[in-house]
């Protein structure tokens, strides 16, 4: 007995008696309980049309006219179906991918805020430097003053 959830069992198991299925049928439920164990054969795992239609080796024609396809289709419409892990790793890859790209915008704005900081500090060390140049030529001019007039001020020193 597989792991199959007791929903699809029943319901094949129902779909069995009150029906003659032919192989392909059979090939479709098979396939549908190995992506609902997680045992794909061919595919990538996932619930889809195309996985199982290509894990039973039919076309999705021949799915859709087989009257499995309406039984998994009330499957996968039950509430309580545990998915297989491919789903559930599909969905966290999903969440971290936004959790990634929502990392990647906060630092390009911490990136961008940081940028405009050094230019902040670049302009005011400009200013400084600037200011620095004007006070040293002011303390020349007074030292030069100081030593070419004797009598008004003289040094400390």
């Amino acid at each position: 007995m597989t792991s199959t959830p007791r929903t699809a069992q029943t319901v094949f198991a129902q779909l069995t008696r009150d029906r003659d299925l032919a192989d392909i049928d059979r090939e479709i439920m098979r396939a549908f309980e190995r992506l609902l164990d997680g045992r794909p054969e061919i595919t990538d795992g996932s619930l889809k049309v195309v996985n199982i239609a290509a894990e039973a080796g039919v076309s999705r024609a021949s799915y859709y006219r087989s009257p499995v396809a309406a039984a998994i289709k009330e499957i996968l419409e039950a509430p309580d179906l545990k998915r297989p892990e491919v789903d559930d790793l599909k969905a966290e890859v999903t969440t971290l991918r936004k959790e990634m790209r929502e990392l990647r915008r906060e630092k390009a704005e911490e990136v961008r805020e940081l940028k405009d900081m050094v230019a902040t500090y670049a302009n005011q060390i400009q200013v400084l430097a600037l200011r620095n140049v004007e006070l040293e030529a002011d303390s020349e001019a007074l030292r030069a003053h100081i030593a070419g007039t004797p009598g008004n001020v003289s040094p400390l020193r």
